[in-house]
C-alpha cells in the first residue's frame, strides 16, 4: 500500500483487480476544499488510459512489478525473444505486449521488461535510438534544415519523418516514444 502523496510516474497500481500504470499527476490545492492528486493511468496490458482523480493522503494498492534490464536477441516466430543480462535466462515476449517498441528493436539492443507474477506486462525502450536509414528519396540542391521531410525507412521498418538533406546510410536518432526524428548520431 502506498499514499497518494507517494505517486510517481512508472509506478503500476493494482485498482480492483487491474493494473494500472501512472503516466502523469499532478497534485492540486485549490483554494477551497481539501488537496487532491490528477493522474493519466494508463491499463495494462490493454494500453487504455483513463484519468482519475484520488483525495489527497488516499491509501492506493501498488502492484509487485519486477524490472529488469534485458538485451533483445531475436525473433523466434511472432514472438520476441529478450535475455536478461545478470541471469541469462531467454524469455519469449508476444508481439501484443510488446507493441509498438517493435518498430525500433534492434538485435543486440536493451530495453527495460516489466513482469508481475512472472507474466511480462510492458518493453520499456530506451527514450531513444540511433538507426541506419536504408531508403528515402534523394535530397536536393539548396535542402536545408529548417525545409520540410520526407519519409524514410529505417533498418527496423519502421518509417520516420527526416529533413530533406538526410541521405540513404546515415544514422539518425530516432524517439522511441513518438517516432520522431531527433538529430544525426
Amino acid at each position: 500500500m502506498a499514499s497518494t502523496n507517494d505517486l510517481k510516474n512508472g509506478l503500476v497500481l493494482n485498482l480492483e483487480g487491474q493494473l494500472w500504470q501512472v503516466q502523469e499527476f499532478q497534485h492540486v490545492k485549490p483554494g477551497k476544499g481539501p488537496a487532491f492528486v490528477r493522474t493519466t493511468l494508463k491499463q495494462i496490458p490493454s494500453g487504455k488510459i483513463v484519468d482519475k482523480t484520488f483525495n489527497a493522503g488516499t491509501k492506493v494498492e501498488t502492484a509487485n512489478v519486477d524490472r529488469r534490464n534485458m538485451t533483445y536477441l531475436y525473433k523466434e516466430g511472432d514472438d520476441f525473444v529478450f535475455m536478461d543480462t545478470d541471469t541469462y535466462d531467454q524469455i519469449p515476449v508476444g508481439p501484443a505486449v510488446v507493441g509498438d517498441a517493435a518498430k525500433f528493436l534492434l538485435e543486440n539492443s536493451d530495453a527495460t521488461v516489466a513482469q508481475h507474477d512472472g507474466k511480462v506486462l510492458y518493453v520499456e525502450l530506451p527514450a531513444s535510438v540511433e538507426l541506419t536509414i536504408t531508403y528515402t528519396e534523394p535530397g536536393l540542391q539548396g535542402d536545408r534544415s529548417s525545409g520540410g521531410t520526407k519519409p524514410a525507412t529505417v533498418e527496423t521498418g519502421a518509417q520516420v519523418l527526416v529533413p530533406l538533406f538526410i541521405d540513404n546510410g546515415e544514422k539518425i536518432k530516432v524517439d522511441t516514444r513518438d517516432g520522431k526524428y531527433l538529430s544525426r548520431a
